[in-house]
């Protein structure tokens, strides 16, 4: 009654600026009652006509409402566009496949792009196989007609890939395919199988003119707008692929088909790439998403990935702690995967390739960036957690490292940049201690015999040399209190915090830094407490922010 009054008063205000706040308001108003609509079949048919009419209107405002409108319904209702309703001679869905060219042809690419999405969550309620391809191969004509014949000029000219209005098609045909995986999830395959080849040869094309242009032009060319929409073409496609990865659900079809074809195009190109600002950052993300998805049976393909990007990725990023943020992260996060999936992999790398690896994860966990910090301390307790679930390397591991491991961790537990990591510092150092103490080391590290006194000793010695204004008693019962603690994470931690305030009551800095951990906790508590009341109370929150079970 509410939606018919107001279309009514819609129709009597005078004025552009009048009518489409109305509009706006139906829709957002709408949007707040999907448990409604679902209850509703013909209300909510009518609202989703009316939202494709607001799409032909062109006043500032009221496209972008009634695309975020369509896709929230799309999300809340989606089964009920897939199946045939009451008085209906087919399901709604077929009706708008037939329609899509007429109902987006006013919209700007970024709104066609939400649309796209939203009938892609429509169709991804879609059960059956068959019926979903046949829907996903109307759904995906407009933009694989336009892509089609791109391939057929290129495939004829390929000097046509320079031209930037057809760099941009491809790049904005790339987002739309992003989005329709995003709803799709595996399902997305047959569309992703169909424009698979083409894409990767795109990309190779793109790589080409793009070390082509720096080579006569220089650096200074990517900033040049072609330059940078073929970019979006490969930054697109990585983003694609990985985004299909980690949804699909085959992890056999995914090794067979997809990867060894993904491998011969992106890492040769990354790896070649003389300009090292040209490279592209989602290949290490792309990569650490395929090692996240399919784990262990990734591993033989490791040491190819790591020969294309580990040694040239850590030239740009190992000068200081500033330049290619970006790759930056995401080459640790790649790091992360493997060591987490595929350790293996670094058993049968070459020794030399092993302390480079040893030496980035140092290095990241020494970084001023706290996100590398944190993924360089996850890395490494998980790294000897692996290395001890591997007896024959173990020992030689542990006589090689770990000494300078210990090291580089306690230069980084009394360096005040890095007091955000105490818990994770206390979490390895116990693990270290406890390891020595327990006698599972299965090799000597040196004179005295007896590990543990040898590690007592070097810790000890380690702490004298870096605070020479302790007294040889602060020191002793500091490291005892390592080896005692070491099965306490809580109670490690609090000893390591106060041999820190110790150190901090000498030399007059404030210690208040050392329990930001605990502060950071308290409000992530209190922020989760107001949100479980929040809910508790009808009302407070709007309809669609409340959680809830998908619908029938």
């Amino acid at each position: 009654m509410q939606f018919v009054e107001s279309r009514g008063l819609c129709e009597q205000k005078r004025g552009k600026d009048n009518k489409a706040i109305i509009a706006s308001n139906i829709m957002y108003v709408v949007g707040q009652y999907p448990r409604f609509l679902r209850a509703h079949w013909k209300f909510l048919k009518t609202v989703v006509n009316k939202l494709f009419e607001f799409m032909h209107e062109t006043h500032d405002g009221v496209q972008d409402m009634a695309c975020d409108t369509f896709i929230k319904i799309a999300l809340k209702c989606r089964r009920h566009f897939v199946t045939t309703q009451i008085g209906e001679s087919g399901p709604f869905i077929e009706d708008i496949l037939a329609s899509i060219s007429t109902i987006i042809c006013d919209l700007q690419t970024q709104q066609v792009h939400t649309f796209y999405e939203a009938v892609g969550y429509m169709i991804s309620a879609q059960v059956d196989t068959a019926t979903q391809e046949a829907l996903i191969e109307k759904y995906m004509l407009l933009p694989n007609q336009v892509w089609d014949d791109i391939i057929c000029q290129a495939s004829k000219n390929v000097d046509v890939l320079k031209e930037i209005d057809v760099v941009k098609q491809l790049g904005s045909i790339l987002k739309t395919n992003v989005r329709a995986c995003k709803a799709l999830n595996h399902a997305y395959v047959v569309q992703l199988g169909r424009i698979y080849l083409d894409m990767l040869n795109v990309y190779k094309v793109m790589s080409e003119n793009i070390t082509a242009a720096i080579a006569i032009n220089g650096e200074q060319v990517t900033k040049q707008p072609l330059i940078k929409s073929m970019r979006v073409v490969k930054k697109e496609t990585l983003k694609l692929i990985s985004d299909w990865i980690s949804r699909s659900n085959d992890h056999v079809m995914v090794l067979e088909n997809f990867i060894p074809p993904l491998l011969d195009a992106v890492l040769l190109d990354y790896q070649r790439t003389a300009v090292p600002s040209a490279r592209e950052p989602e290949v290490l993300s792309a990569m650490a998403t395929i090692v996240n998805k399919l784990e262990s049976h990734i591993t033989s393909e490791v040491p190819k990935i790591f020969d294309a990007v580990f040694e040239c990725t850590l030239a740009m990023i190992n000068k200081d702690f500033e330049e290619y943020p970006e790759y930056r992260t995401n080459f640790f996060l790649l790091l992360q995967a493997v060591n987490n999936h595929c350790f293996p992999a670094f058993l049968s790398i070459p020794p030399a390739q092993f302390k480079l690896v040893l030496d980035s994860i140092i290095w990241a966990f020494k970084h001023t960036m706290r996100n590398v910090a944190d993924t360089g301390l996850q890395i490494l307790l998980k790294l000897l957690q692996n290395i001890e679930q591997h007896e024959q390397a173990a020992p030689s591991f542990y006589q090689t490292y770990l000494t300078d491991i210990l090291q580089h961790i306690f230069s980084v537990v009394t360096d005040t940049s890095h007091t955000a990591g105490l818990s994770m510092h206390a979490t390895i150092l116990a693990y270290i201690f406890a390891l020595v103490e327990a006698g599972r080391l299965n090799c000597q590290l040196g004179p005295p015999a007896d590990n543990v006194l040898y590690i007592q000793d070097f810790t000890a010695a380690l702490l004298r040399s870096a605070f020479p204004h302790l007294t040889d008693n602060q020191i002793k019962i500091t490291v005892q209190g390592m080896f005692n603690l070491n099965q306490d994470i809580p109670g490690f931690k609090e000893h390591l915090r106060d041999f820190l305030v110790q150190i901090r009551e000498y030399t007059g800095e404030d210690d208040t830094d050392l329990f930001l951990e605990e502060r950071e906790k308290a409000l992530q508590q209190a922020q989760a407490e107001k949100r479980r009341v929040q809910m508790s109370v009808p009302g407070i929150l709007n309809p669609h922010e409340v959680p809830e079970e998908m619908q029938d």
